[in-house]
């Protein structure tokens, strides 16, 4: 269904990489909501009004604060598409970071607000009085908010957008209050009278809980997001895949990944090469990896290139000896750009390690343990180590 509205309304609309496709997308959704909300909220005032209903006139107005949410990310959309300038050389995509967090507090403050309106029915109870057209109304607002929420989030994943998921998710929340003010509505038909009163404030704190955990969550994907997330497996296997069909790149290490926003990724890591060939041929074999990760994977990457001796007999040994002292400790630990300089009086093993978060030994101590182990061995050599976090 989303791939027919999407030919329906969006030239190339397969075509998400494309800038103007995606706005294209994210501006449909945003419209789809903004459209939707003024109609609910027009239709639950004029109902609560005539009907004399509080719940159905505050879920009206709330229906107004998510047009405004839908309006926000509109214009979310269209700023994250202006093209890199001197004042931003990446690009504006990280707007929609900044609308995810406008749109959690949204979803933060409807929880707020049914906490307040639930304690105040707490303290004094209102009967519910049943009324077939408001039933009917809430009935169709709530079929009305799902299928938002599932228009926004399928667009969400087709778009990769932050600020659509935050807004999927309002619409959720929102579906969840409205059913509860109709769950409490049906109940003046089977409850007892003196129970009536309390149903609907009890079902408002339920589904405010339910809210504050959304809003919480969205939060927290918001502000992992603008701090800057370890990149996904799929990501990082991409790249170890497309490295590994070149038998030059003898090792990858210390790659690390920065997104601009869902179509701006930047990567840099380092790739071992044999010191001793053609260093022209391994350049043009750097280049060209370069050139396919930004073809393929939409990655722009600066690759470094590191030399490495492999056919030394003293280089191969104490290379082992070093992984095998490393594994040793943590297992989980990785060598690489492994150097041996000899001179007079002493030879210095030069190396990176790779060590996980996980590990919680300072990295002080664990210098100092692989230098001591190495110096159990032989005396005369010493270790100088630099420790990267995976």
């Amino acid at each position: 269904m989303l791939n027919l509205i999407g030919r329906l309304f969006i030239k190339n609309s397969q075509q998400v990489e494309d800038p103007t496709v995606r706005r294209a997308w994210g501006t449909l959704a945003s419209v789809f909501g903004i459209v939707m909300n003024l109609l609910l909220f027009a239709a639950k005032f004029t109902v609560g009004v005539l009907f004399g209903s509080v719940a159905i006139r505050a879920d009206g107005i709330n229906n107004l604060s998510d047009a405004a949410g839908s309006l926000v990310s509109l214009f979310s959309f269209k700023i994250s598409a202006k093209p890199a300038d001197r004042d931003h050389p990446f690009g504006h995509a990280r707007i929609e970071y900044v609308a995810s967090l406008i749109v959690s507090f949204f979803i933060l403050f409807i929880g707020v607000d049914l906490v307040r309106e639930a304690f105040g029915k707490l303290f004094a109870p209102v009967p519910l009085q049943f009324e077939i057209v408001a039933v009917a109304v809430l009935a169709i607002s709530v079929l009305c908010k799902l299928v938002m929420a599932l228009f926004q989030r399928g667009i969400a994943r087709k778009t990769n957008s932050d600020v659509l998921r935050a807004t999927a998710t309002d619409s959720l929340c929102d579906a969840c209050a409205t059913a509860a003010v109709l769950l409490a509505n049906l109940a003046t038909l089977i409850l007892p009278d003196g129970i009536t009163p309390y149903i609907d404030p009890v079902m408002g704190l339920l589904v405010a809980v339910l809210i504050f955990i959304a809003g919480l969550r969205v939060l927290n994907d918001t502000k992992n997001s603008i701090l800057g997330t370890a990149p996904t497996k799929e990501t990082t296997d991409a790249i170890f895949a497309l490295v590994s069909e070149y038998p030059e790149a003898l090792g990858i290490h210390d790659l690390i990944v920065h997104s601009y926003g869902p179509s701006r990724t930047l990567a840099s890591l380092h790739i071992e090469v044999d010191g001793k060939k053609d260093i022209f041929r391994a350049h043009d074999i750097i280049d060209l990896i370069e050139r396919r990760l930004f073809e393929e994977q939409g990655i722009s990457c600066t690759i470094h290139m590191d030399p490495i001796v492999r056919d030394d007999p003293a280089v191969s040994r104490w290379y082992d000896i070093t992984k095998r002292i490393v594994c040793d400790i943590d297992e989980r630990i990785s060598l690489h750009d492994f150097r041996m300089v000899p001179g007079f009086t002493h030879t210095n093993l030069i190396f990176d390690i790779a060590v996980p978060f996980e590990n919680k030994i300072p990295e002080d101590k664990l210098k100092n343990l692989i230098g001591s182990k190495i110096s159990e061995i032989d005396s005369t050599f010493f270790t100088v180590i630099t420790i990267d976090r995976i």
